[in-house]
């Protein structure tokens, strides 16, 4: 250890390095054990701590350097007070940096370790509180109203409109009884008018959300009136809206420019909603001229997208052709403050880089900027189909002059969707040739205008059975842009019109990967299966076109047929109810559903229905024929005369409608109208065997003299009848070999495909009561036949 001890040199005092390698000894840990001091003081640190005496009177002790063959001395602090584990009069000081750990003055030596104070025993229960006292039940009920208004605003944001309005009335009473509690307890100068402007104000768009419109206009007067509640006047413009929703719109302007007179004109933005709200009432009363100096103000201060169309709205209204040019170059110019596309490319390879760049390429703030960029295009789009066939003297001009002012805008990419705007124009006007020019000139243009306009090309032909010329632009439109929904949906519908079903699916189902929302061609899927008589997945798909178009007509059909071809009758009936609730007129549909409730045997019901369907369309054939039957058979001729007098005037030239009005009147016991009826037949179709036949018998059974010459015209026709039948045998031996080919070939032509489309595809009916001219051959008088 003596390698540590270092003694100063007695003769140089100057030494400039001195006293660099002393040290406190109070450091030196290496003979801690053997320090007497030490060990005691630690023994003793539990012992209490003895009181300050006198400071020594000295600091500047000289403290020798310890070493390794003794033990230390100790030594005094620079305060005065002895050092920690000094002994002074007999009193070991204990270790005051241990003082948190549970070193108390009160302990005595000896004592045991307790950091927690476990020895001093529980803790004293805390002061019970007071909850009968005035005070405490005012900040409870506090509590439960701002609990309330939450929870009604909570509700109204789910649009449970009517808890949300239960809500805010209950906290309107509990704020009353707030109040009230709060008078007797306290002066009225701390009533909590922050709440009581909450609880009113949330009440008022509670009744509003419900179209209680008076209630929450008395609700915004009582917040309006009482001076103690700073900027209520701003609610003037909820009152004005109220008002504008009850179409009182002289009060609505009325509110508006109050509410617009109390806001300062640092809120600038505030200010400029106002008076486009001032000038969308102005537009509804048809003050034009007003309107337009609300919206010229708004352009000229802050120029925004709502106020630029509602101008040109305004200008159109008034028929000022040079002001909707100037505005619609003001829409134009309106900045939209979005970033370009390309920052969202990445300019290097660095994968930080790249990685920021995909975090914010779809989130909040770039929707926001995708759906104001939306909302601008649409508004300019609107605004260029409404103004441009009245600006010129032709609509093609005005579409060519907002052509060329979208081209030299930051729209430019809109250009080539007015001109396939004005492509659509033509077609509304029937111009087909031209429609079709202005089509084929984007064909040297990009891919995705090439395949818009090939698309449009595509379906027109179709619409025109040119399904060659159909074809060619639909596969030019997939060529252009292989991943448009539309541009595939027409190629399948071109493939599906000349017969080649597994390909037309094919090209859906590729339709459906690219745009899974695209309903036509999971519409035509359907269809596609149904005609390859794969009856499960045509019900899949149209079940999947029905969760998505919930109330669409053509597909709750679909479904009902797929459910009838399924044999199924129960389900097409429900399906079918279904669709007669949302089209309830249509005529077709409910003869479909007395169709199935005459095959399940049930008369009633389906009488119903098919006399619904004959009161919307009394002109179906199929639908009289079951009625005028349906009263043959249940012995009511009388009534059935009537379904089948109309059915001789849809079609005069059909004898047995005519046949069967005679029968009824001879049924009936109305031979004398049976007999006028069979002769104005026999004038009108003076070779019916049929005819003479009744007459013969019904002259027979009367007794007229008619009788003779009826007979005589009746046997030359069943002679000249004769005549024909050996001729037509004889012809059928000699040439039955060449004619047979003749059918064959005319059998093996294709039949024709209609177009697909978002039609009904009603099926032929399978079984319905016919009524045909051989039902009358073999008739006898008083025992007519019944319809098969």
């Amino acid at each position: 250890m003596m390698q540590n001890v270092h003694l100063a040199p007695e003769t140089d005092e100057d030494d400039l390095y001195s006293g660099y390698n002393d040290y406190n000894p109070t450091y030196d840990t290496e003979e801690l054990e053997n320090d007497t001091a030490f060990q005691e003081a630690v023994r003793t640190s539990h012992g209490r701590r003895p009181p300050i005496t006198a400071k020594i009177p000295s600091t500047a002790v000289t403290r020798p350097v310890a070493t390794g063959y003794g033990s230390k001395t100790s030594l005094a602090s620079s305060m005065g007070r002895p050092m920690t584990g000094a002994i002074q009069d007999g009193v070991t000081r204990p270790m005051t940096a241990v003082r948190a750990a549970g070193f108390t003055k009160a302990a005595v030596r000896g004592s045991a370790f307790d950091p927690l104070g476990q020895s001093r025993g529980p803790a004293p229960p805390l002061e019970a509180k007071n909850e009968d006292s005035p005070e405490e039940k005012i900040r409870q009920l506090e509590k439960k109203v701002n609990e309330l208004v939450e929870e009604s605003c909570i509700a109204n944001s789910c649009g449970d409109l009517k808890l949300a309005l239960e809500k805010a009335k209950d906290a309107g009473r509990k704020e009353r009884i707030l109040v009230r509690q709060r008078e007797q307890v306290t002066t009225p100068e701390n009533i909590n008018l922050d709440l009581t402007y909450s609880v009113l104000f949330n009440l008022a768009s509670q009744y509003s959300a419900n179209e209680m419109y008076a209630e929450a206009l008395n609700t915004y007067q009582v917040i309006v009136k009482n001076k103690m509640f700073s900027n209520a006047g701003r609610l003037k413009v909820n009152m004005g809206n109220i008002y504008l929703k009850q179409r009182n719109y002289s009060k609505a302007i009325k509110f508006y420019r109050m509410a617009l007179d109390q806001i300062p004109s640092v809120h600038k933005e505030m200010r400029i909603k106002i008076m486009q709200n001032i000038g969308v009432t102005f537009i509804k009363t048809g003050q034009y001229s007003d309107a337009i100096n609300s919206f010229e103000h708004i352009m000229s201060l802050a120029p925004n997208l709502k106020a630029g169309f509602n101008l040109i709205l305004s200008y159109f209204a008034v028929g000022d052709r040079d002001k909707m040019k100037k505005a619609f170059q003001k829409l134009i110019a309106v900045p939209l403050e979005i970033d370009e596309d390309d920052k969202y490319i990445s300019p290097s390879d660095d994968p930080h880089t790249n990685l920021v760049i995909e975090a914010i390429k779809n989130d909040h703030l770039r929707q926001m900027e995708r759906e104001r960029k939306a909302m601008a295009e649409k508004y300019i789009m609107t605004a260029a189909k409404l103004i441009a066939p009245v600006i010129e003297t032709s609509f093609a001009v005005g579409y060519d002059w907002c052509v060329e002012v979208v081209k030299a805008s930051q729209y430019v990419e809109l250009a080539n969707d007015l001109e396939i705007n004005k492509a659509i124009t033509y077609l509304r006007q029937k111009d087909f040739n031209q429609a079709v020019e202005t089509l084929k000139m984007f064909e040297k243009k990009d891919s995705r205008v090439k395949s818009a306009a090939a698309t449009n090309l595509s379906f027109l032909y179709y619409l025109e059975n040119e399904f060659a010329q159909a074809s060619s632009y639909a596969d030019l439109a997939v060529n252009s842009d292989r991943y448009n929904p539309s541009a595939l949906t027409n190629k399948g519908n071109t493939v599906f019109a000349n017969g080649d079903y597994e390909k037309a699916a094919e090209f859906y189902k590729e339709a459906l990967r690219n745009d899974s929302s695209c309903t036509e061609a999971l519409y035509n899927i359907g269809l596609t299966y149904k005609r390859l008589n794969r009856l499960d997945e045509a019900l899949d798909c149209f079940l999947k076109l029905h969760a998505i178009l919930r109330n669409s007509a053509q597909v709750l059909y679909q479904i009902a047929n797929v459910y009838e071809l399924m044999e199924d009758p129960n389900q097409a009936i429900e399906w079918l109810m279904q669709l007669i609730s949302v089209v309830p007129t249509d005529s077709r549909a409910l003869s479909k559903l007395g169709e199935l409730y005459d095959s399940e045997g049930d008369k009633s019901q389906a009488f119903q229905y098919y006399y619904e369907s004959y009161r919307y369309f009394p002109s179906n054939i199929e639908v009289i024929e079951w009625l005028g039957a349906y009263y043959i058979d249940t012995q009511f001729c009388e009534k059935a005369i009537q379904y089948f007098e109309r059915a001789s005037l849809i079609q005069p030239s059909q004898v047995k409608w005519q046949l069967m009005v005679a029968s009824c009147f001879r049924r009936s016991g109305n031979y004398q109208k049976a007999l006028d009826t069979y002769k104005d037949i026999h004038r009108k179709f003076p070779e019916n065997v049929e005819c003479l036949r009744f007459l013969v018998r019904l002259c027979t059974d009367i007794g007229l003299k008619e009788v003779q010459e009826y007979a005589t015209k009746l046997k030359r026709l069943e002679k000249m009848k004769e005549i024909r039948e050996q001729r037509v045998r004889s012809g059928r031996d000699g040439g039955g070999g060449s004619r047979s080919r003749r059918e064959g070939s005319a059998g093996s032509d294709a039949s024709y495909v209609d177009p697909l489309g978002p039609q009904i595809e009603r099926p032929k009916t399978a079984a319905r009561k016919r009524i045909d001219e051989d039902d009358f051959a073999d008739e006898e008088l008083g025992d007519d036949l019944l319809p098969e």
